[in-house]
């Protein structure tokens, strides 16, 4: 259990300080929690429900000492895509599915952090991901819509089809929802700018609460819709339902939002432990989101993952360990005691502007140029992620932008550079002749350097590279392949150099490999190239081949100061 690690070394400096952090993240997180619950398809409860008993199983399981774990807006996301398929939001059904979901995904990472399987969220690539975020927030913040309009929307739409709809439907806007939306989302703003300590979010809530409540503008009197009756009282615990026909169609789904979840907590714990000077372990990570998901399930929690946002406020605000969560988990829980009569008057369009903030701050124009000015074909992954996430499907947007990035980066090793060298004198080195041009060259000589592992997809380029390169040259007697770009060799490599060397020799060409790497040298020793092509990978570097060939002069012979 980390916790121990920072447990026996607590202070009293440290509670403090973890304390002040929690009432801030409190404030911050009441009007967020259920905020998302209202995103994922739930009532609002079950955002404050996420936000306890899961904080707390993170908080001593994990290995980040400042991010706090609860309902962000992109689990709140993923659930409503993936749940609402199976059942109509805020039903029995769609609330059990959703704990189903939970208890699935925290499976899910359990068992790929006990198989130490974490490398696999590297297939999903940080454009990738960007794309996805991006395309996320325009989901969420186009989903807020219907409540700052007061447009109630029928049915799970598309995006399209919500913009379609809207747009027909704009004349039947509640002025006093979109007045209330409006202001909510300004005064958030300029709260935060301008006194940032502040807990914005709720103190903008609560304004809107008591102005709805003193003026009458609840929907019972033809205002706007209000979040209504909370019932106060912890959850109950229970086992969600196992559904054999509903675990077949989550599946994806759930696999989706563990590795999405895993990823966006992992990105948020290093930044900051990178700050403090500690270690996030991985697989622990995956274990400890695989428990706090369970433990939503069984605490009627939905998805669960670390927020960047309050992780950054909770740093910002003094907190030094994950006793600032257990605290706030448990302010929490006084809440949902005594508090939730406050939250009837609640509007939801209110609710709409700190989903509508929160949302804002995940689109990043900037590194969305910055991605294709370095590599276009990564900014061509971000852009299919967003578009296929938008007009087909988060999960279908995910998958999407993994294959074609898996396609842009098999393209780029199945051709790799290739490029001519020559000696350069001042430098006593071989290098490439495009950015030494004075590189001297010898006759009946062709040097070339391969950039690349070696493996079935590129060995045709290489030999297809080979047979232009010496066309024209048939009086070629020596060619040499500078190695030290090729860190791996397969099979088919290997079998494809062997067929080269076979056929250079019969036309009298001399072939040497130098800068050959230990691990590609030991496949090619244990293939048999000891025996059959010892004189191939004699040489270590390209001028000791030169040198005892007779085609270069030793420099240290000619310049005793050099030797010296």
């Amino acid at each position: 259990m980390p916790a121990y690690g920072w447990l026996r070394v607590y202070r009293r400096s440290d509670l403090t300080r973890d304390f002040s952090a929690a009432l801030v993240i409190t404030a911050m997180l009441v009007p967020q929690g259920m905020a998302y619950a209202l995103l994922a398809g739930l009532p609002p409860r079950y955002g404050l429900y996420a936000s306890t008993v899961p904080a707390i199983v993170y908080a001593l399981f994990g290995t980040s000492r400042h991010m706090p774990v609860g309902p962000p807006a992109l689990m709140a996301l993923l659930t409503l895509t993936s749940v609402s398929a199976l059942a109509e939001p805020g039903t029995a059904r769609y609330i059990s599915l959703a704990l189903l979901l939970a208890f699935m995904v925290g499976v899910f990472q359990v068992a790929i952090g006990f198989l130490r399987m974490g490398f696999v969220t590297n297939f999903i690539s940080h454009p990738v991901l960007n794309g996805f975020i991006y395309a996320s927030a325009v989901i969420i913040a186009l989903s807020q819509v219907e409540h700052v309009l007061g447009i109630p929307l029928a049915g799970e739409l598309s995006t399209i089809e919500i913009v379609r709809e809207l747009g027909q439907r704009i004349g039947e806007t509640n002025v006093l929802a979109l007045a209330i939306a409006l202001s909510s989302l300004v005064a958030i703003l300029l709260l935060s700018r301008v006194v940032p300590r502040l807990p914005a979010p709720l103190l903008v809530v609560a304004a809107a609460t008591v102005v709805v409540y003193l003026l009458g503008l609840d929907s019972r009197s033809g205002g706007v819709d209000v979040v209504g009756s909370v019932p106060s009282g912890l959850p109950t615990p229970s086992l969600p339902t196992l559904e054999l026909g509903a675990i077949r169609a989550l599946a994806p789904a759930a696999l989706i939002v563990a590795f999405v979840g895993f990823i966006e907590s992992i990105s948020v714990a290093k930044a900051v432990a990178a700050r403090e000077n500690y270690k996030i372990d991985s697989n622990q990570e995956l274990k400890a989101l695989g428990y706090a998901n369970v433990a939503a399930a069984f605490f009627s929690g939905f998805p669960v993952a670390g927020s960047f946002s309050r992780t950054a406020v909770q740093y910002r605000s003094g907190g030094r360990t994950q006793m600032a969560s257990i605290i706030t988990a448990l302010m929490i829980v006084v809440v949902l005691l005594f508090l939730t009569p406050l939250f009837y008057y609640l509007p939801n369009a209110a609710l709409a502007a700190v989903i509508l903030v929160a949302v804002f701050g995940l689109v990043d124009v900037k590194e969305a140029r910055r991605i294709y000015r370095i590599r276009r074909d990564d900014g061509l992954a971000l852009l299919v992620t967003l578009v296929v996430t938008l007009l087909v499907g988060v999960e279908q947007g995910i998958l999407a932008g993994v294959v074609v990035a898996l396609i842009f980066f098999i393209r780029r090793t199945a051709y790799p550079r290739v490029f001519e060298l020559g000696y350069v004198e001042h430098e006593d080195s071989f290098l490439g002749q495009n950015s030494y041009p004075e590189g001297r060259t010898f006759p009946k000589t062709l040097i070339l350097r391969f950039d690349a592992r070696l493996y079935f997809a590129n060995i045709p380029y290489l030999e297809d590279y080979l047979i232009s390169a010496t066309a024209d040259r048939p009086d070629l007697e020596l060619l040499v392949i500078d190695f030290r770009g090729v860190n791996g060799i397969d099979v088919t490599a290997i079998e494809g150099l062997e067929n080269l060397i076979s056929e250079y020799r019969a036309r009298g060409v001399k072939v040497l490999f130098t800068h050959v790497k230990p691990q590609v040298r030991g496949r090619l020793e244990r293939a048999g190239w000891a025996a059959e092509y010892p004189e191939v990978i004699r040489h270590q570097t390209t001028r000791d081949a030169f040198k005892s060939l007779g085609l270069l002069a030793d420099k240290d012979a000619r310049d005793p100061e050099r030797r010296l």
